[in-house]
């Protein structure tokens, strides 16, 4: 006979724990989760105990550190560098308190080419460095977010250098091409934050 129940799965997290687990990595609450990915503040509630227990974690705050990498990802694929690149300007953040006005307004009337948009974020480039429009209701300092080859070579050589990891790398968007965006968060002196952000080109399975 065969089983009931949900099928297994080869990775340590079910893909909507993955989901989940990505968010609470990028900093959201949960109700901003349940939000982006369809879902209840209950379940994404239940998802998130469910996920502590699964990796012997004890608090939402452990698990933003948490390293793990989803195995059907481009990352898991990605061969570590053999040398490290300089960092470079990826990305500033603005808020907004209209975004869509705000967003229409920087590509309509300035002019910027418009990369991507969400329910509560838009990008656009400004010659190779992207900004990031979010929406809030009050303005907040911009946030640096640095391109870097290797996001978790980076953060490991920071944590060893006794920088305060705010957000293990995670995954936060995949483009139609396969490729995806990861991002990492430190703390700056003063208690800012940082970010980190990497594009892993997907595995083509013919050794490129």
């Amino acid at each position: 006979m065969a089983k009931r129940g949900r099928p297994t799965h080869a990775d340590i997290l079910t893909p909507a724990e993955w989901r989940v687990v990505e968010g609470v990595r990028h900093g959201l609450t949960n109700p901003a989760i349940a939000r982006l990915c369809g879902l209840s503040a209950d379940a994404v509630k239940f998802h998130v105990s469910n996920v502590l227990g699964k990796l012997g974690l004890q608090s939402r705050s452990e698990l933003r550190q948490w390293p793990g990498v989803r195995a059907d990802s481009a990352m898991a694929a990605a061969m570590p560098g053999s040398d490290r690149g300089a960092w470079s300007l990826g990305q500033v953040s603005r808020t907004a308190r209209d975004l869509d006005a705000t967003a229409d307004w920087f590509r309509d009337v300035v002019g910027l080419a418009e990369v991507m948009r969400f329910p509560n974020a838009a990008f656009f480039d400004c010659g190779g460095v992207r900004l990031y429009l979010s929406a809030a209701q009050a303005g907040t300092n911009a946030i640096l977010y640095f391109r870097v080859d290797d996001i978790s070579a980076e953060i490991e050589r920071l944590k060893a250098a006794g920088v305060v990891i705010l957000s293990a790398p995670h995954r936060i968007h995949v483009h139609p091409d396969g490729r995806e965006e990861w991002m990492a968060f430190f703390a700056d002196p003063d208690g800012g934050s940082l970010g980190l952000m990497s594009v892993v080109e997907p595995n083509t399975g013919d050794g490129r």
